[in-house]
């Protein structure tokens, strides 16, 4: 069955002068001419995006959009008619934002949060600013330390609230952070805690001891790009570490501890550095 605004894997079934034609199991869905892959011949499986063209036909590409069905991106409008706004979201034709599926008026060059959907009435692919009712932690399918995509929706008083995996909603404290974040950044992080209540918390990077060994190797490979020496240590400030290092001061703190227990490194009145200066990662 083929699911517009998805990404559909489908047989080519014949060729024609404008480009060639997939199999649906019916006519054909069209692949125009200047998107079919060098090379491509009636038998081959093409991985395609399916949505409507300017002209209402169900139409393939095998341009990338910024997301699919179910996904909350931030895009940009191009322009405005009465009944609406049109965003680029990577294609040919720009994705349709009913006016009442916007919170305010939006305004031509402005970027603004949206989750793409399916209209259930017309078929098309569409997006609405008005997704929070898409958003509940009544059911969770995440868990304690397991590693989500976050995407930052709003500041609050106690740090960012974030979509977790386009379904669920949790906060990114500030001292969990060391950068500033905007309203659809996004990133990668984990869940560090669940309220009985079902309320979230993250933090940015991975988990555990997946979390310290990235890092390690990172902090090896900066000493072995420095002679072997960093003038880093608990003592330095949390700004400074995440200046060069890119990680939190606990973070830091937690890494080189095992990095010493491993005897990759040792501790200086100044800083770290290796203990064999030869050391490869």
């Amino acid at each position: 069955m083929i699911k517009p605004g998805e990404y559909n894997l489908l047989k080519v079934a014949r060729a024609v002068a404008i480009g060639v034609y997939l199999d649906d199991g019916k006519e054909g869905i069209l692949l125009p001419k200047r998107y079919v892959p060098e090379g491509t011949k009636a038998g081959d499986m093409l991985n395609v995006f399916i949505y409507h063209d300017s002209e209402s036909r169900v139409i393939a590409t095998t341009q990338q959009p910024a997301g699919t069905v179910g996904d909350i991106v931030m895009l940009p409008v191009v322009s405005i008619t009465p009944q609406g706004a049109f965003m680029d979201w990577g294609l040919q034709k720009d994705i349709f934002v009913p006016k009442s599926k916007q919170r305010l008026r939006m305004h031509v060059g402005e970027k603004y949060l949206v989750k793409i959907y399916l209209d259930e009435q017309t078929g098309r692919v569409a997006a609405t600013e008005k997704f929070d009712a898409f958003l509940s932690n009544e059911t969770l399918t995440v868990r304690e330390m397991e590693q989500v995509n976050l995407l930052v929706y709003r500041r609050t008083d106690i740090g960012y609230f974030v979509i977790i995996n386009n379904k669920h909603t949790g906060v990114l404290h500030y001292n969990e952070v060391f950068t500033e974040l905007e309203p659809g950044d996004t990133l990668k992080g984990f869940i560090k805690k669940i309220t009985e209540d079902n309320k979230i918390d993250v933090m940015p990077g991975r988990p555990g001891y997946e979390r310290v060994t990235d890092e390690g190797e990172k902090i090896l490979r900066l000493l072995s790009e420095n002679s072997g020496y960093l003038p880093y240590n608990d003592k330095s400030t949390p700004d400074d570490i995440y200046s060069f290092f890119g990680m939190s001061k606990k973070t830091f703190k937690m890494t080189t501890g095992s990095l010493y227990k491993q005897r990759k490194i040792a501790f200086t009145k100044t800083g770290i550095q290796l203990t064999d200066l030869k050391s490869e990662i």
